[in-house]
């Protein structure tokens, strides 16, 4: 098994033990397209309680990646999936973070 679908595999076991839902699918191709983050520490973890890490969340991955526009929907997608993943989880991985707000904000086509 490579180092990519160990990583993969981590978080589908993750996610299930959170109870989430999300498919093997969109979890592996948001993994994929982290790049080399997701083997990086602390790169590869999303503080829930760091205003400016969400905001950069907010910014590189939903509007400039995703190419949504900045409004309140994204600031509750966010705080809605931190709650999701649990206030006092320190290990919110940063794939599975992503994969749940491509959800939230119904952007699955854009991984197709």
């Amino acid at each position: 098994m490579s180092k990519f679908d160990e990583k993969v595999q981590m978080y589908k076991e993750e996610a299930s033990k959170l109870g989430l839902k999300i498919s093997d699918d969109l979890l592996t191709k948001v993994a994929k397209s982290l790049g080399p983050s997701i083997y990086l520490g602390d790169a590869s973890l999303v503080s829930g309680s760091d205003k400016e890490e969400l905001d950069r969340v907010k910014t590189n991955f939903l509007i400039k990646k995703l190419g949504l526009a900045d409004g309140p929907a994204l600031d509750k997608a966010i705080a809605e999936v931190v709650n999701e993943m649990g206030t006092g989880n320190r290990n919110k991985h940063r794939a599975i973070f992503y994969a749940l707000l491509v959800q939230k904000l119904g952007k699955e086509s854009f991984f197709n």
